[in-house]
């Protein structure tokens, strides 16, 4: 039998935990409702790790928790409800039929997958749908769309610079705190011998009824999906979220601008913030995040390198690589200005990689659903670089293992600034480096006791990262040499003789070769 209509059936979807969301304005709990899914597909379009499946589940299932109390009427279907059809579509087309809404209102999603398959099935009902701007953001995709129109090329350090006079972060009066917009220099020093001393204990959250009921779910459900969830501690509500980012500003900050680019084996938290995972679900909202810290900087608590280094990454590098993603999808998904073809090795889903370095990255993501910023760029996603894994199937990979990962946010980032598969749309350089640079960032400590050299780019002691990289260099020399940023670097060329060049290519293609078949991914159900 069909239930009574509804006036506004509110779409809820697992990243958009915001009770102050666009789509309830206007809304009543007395007359409306609220439509929540937890559906198979979003954990099988990309084999999702344990982790970050039971990041959304518990996040989603203490949210709507949340609703109830408030007084909303909360429709929410549940993984292992029977009948689950395990898509959003089908769930949604399935509530539409039995709760008959006048309308459907939804805070447009942050995945352009999700938002052609949600405009689809409220269409085929037949229904109204309203789809409210997400303001959870400084910059909408429109405003985003006009500032770039205006560009000559898209570069973060402009668009920054914008939103920091046109928000008012950071500035005194007209001109930005302390003179300066970047504090870069400041933020990029390596550990020395000694490696980074006492790290303040990370912030966790120990998982209540909800997230154990989720945990369960998961391990019995999601059996063969990689990762762990024996150290699943992540803030899933938004008063853990809003502890998480105090506990972030009191005992981290101060030293996150100096080491935030540093490495050391087995430190997985360092001084980061741990928050992407709360700010990405909406359980936080950024310019709380950003006038947290610029308080901070305020009363002189945090060095103003510091300061400037974190709001960068809110208030610069997210809403950019949101705006790239909104302004270039869909095409962007497919982006491969290098022609790189070759398949991610199997030991990223099992961390059996054969370096210490790659190898601890990859088993602390898989363990935790985390790495830091330069574990992902400069480690994992170098390597596959690098390699010449095709961008698709490194997209892929990140989107399924890290905790934080939804796809606006972390698209841009692989294909962009990782794998500069869009040929420099939104970063003005292919980030690459030989071994020498982990060595340095993290002074010498996986290099000790590493079979591999990296100051030898031939022989078998070659650092994989150093041969890798002067075979790269080869095989884009001309793009290279091109590229302001990155001419220095291919001038190295010149010092190599025709056989040396020979015996680079020679190596690395058989390095290439070996690595896709050292580790075979294990076997993986729909």
């Amino acid at each position: 039998m069909a239930e009574p209509g509804v006036r506004h059936l509110v779409v809820v979807l697992g990243d958009q935990l915001d009770a102050s969301a666009a789509a309830f304005d206007g809304c009543d709990p007395a007359r409306d409702a609220i439509w929540m899914a937890e559906v198979a597909e979003e954990s099988t379009h990309v084999w999702s790790t344990k982790a970050r499946t039971a990041l959304f589940l518990s996040a989603m299932r203490h949210f709507a928790e949340d609703r109830r109390a408030d007084g909303w009427t909360v429709h929410y279907r549940s993984l292992d409800d029977a009948g689950n059809r395990g898509t959003l579509g089908g769930e949604l087309a399935e509530a539409i039929h039995r709760l008959r809404p006048q309308t459907v209102r939804l805070t447009a999603p942050g995945d352009w997958r999700v938002l052609q398959q949600l405009r689809e099935t409220v269409a085929c009902a037949g229904v109204p749908l309203t789809i409210e701007p997400d303001r959870h953001f400084y910059c909408d995709v429109r405003a985003f769309a006009a500032w770039a129109r205006a560009q000559p090329e898209l570069r973060l350090e402009f668009f920054y610079r914008e939103m920091r006079r046109r928000h008012g972060v950071l500035m005194d009066g007209d001109a930005p705190a302390g003179g300066r917009w970047n504090f870069d220099a400041e933020n990029r020093a390596p550990f020395d011998a000694q490696g980074p001393g006492a790290i303040p204990a990370p912030s966790q959250v120990e998982p209540d009824a909800i997230a154990r009921e989720v945990l369960a779910l998961v391990r019995t459900r999601f059996a063969d999906h990689p990762g762990g969830l024996d150290h699943f501690a992540w803030p899933v509500t938004r008063a853990h979220a809003l502890e998480a980012l105090a506990r972030f500003v009191d005992e981290r900050l101060p030293a996150f601008g100096r080491w935030q680019d540093a490495l050391w084996p087995e430190a997985p938290w360092l001084w980061h913030s741990q928050i992407a995972s709360a700010l990405n679900l909406k359980l936080l909202a950024p310019r709380e995040v950003v006038d947290a810290v610029e308080a901070a900087y305020r009363a002189g608590r945090v060095p103003l390198a510091a300061a400037e280094g974190y709001i960068r990454q809110i208030l610069g590098w997210r809403e950019y690589v949101r705006g790239v993603y909104w302004t270039q999808m869909p095409h962007y998904a497919d982006s491969n200005a290098l022609q790189a073809t070759g398949d991610l090795p199997g030991f990223y889903w099992t961390g059996d990689a054969p370096m210490p370095c790659l190898a601890d990255a990859l088993r602390q993501t898989l363990d935790l659903g985390y790495a830091h910023h330069i574990q992902r760029l400069m480690v994992i996603g170098l390597y596959a670089q690098l390699l010449g894994v095709e961008p698709a199937q490194v997209h892929r990979w990140f989107l399924a293992v890290y905790v934080d990962a939804v796809e606006w946010v972390e698209m841009p980032n692989v294909l962009g600034m990782s794998q500069y598969a869009d040929g420099g749309l939104m970063s003005s350089k292919p980030y690459i480096a030989s071994g020498r640079y982990i060595e340095r960032m993290s002074a010498g400590s996986y290099c000790r006791g590493c079979a591999f050299d990296p100051g030898q780019r031939t022989g078998p002691q070659a650092c994989p990262y150093t041969r890798l990289y002067w075979d790269f260099m080869l095989r884009h020399e001309p793009l290279l040499a091109a590229n302001p940023r990155t001419r220095l670097q291919v001038r190295a060329l010149e010092r190599l003789d025709a056989d040396e060049r020979a015996v680079i290519r020679r190596e690395a293609d058989a390095w290439r070769e070996a690595a896709v078949h050292r580790s075979r991914p294990p076997a993986r159900t729909a």
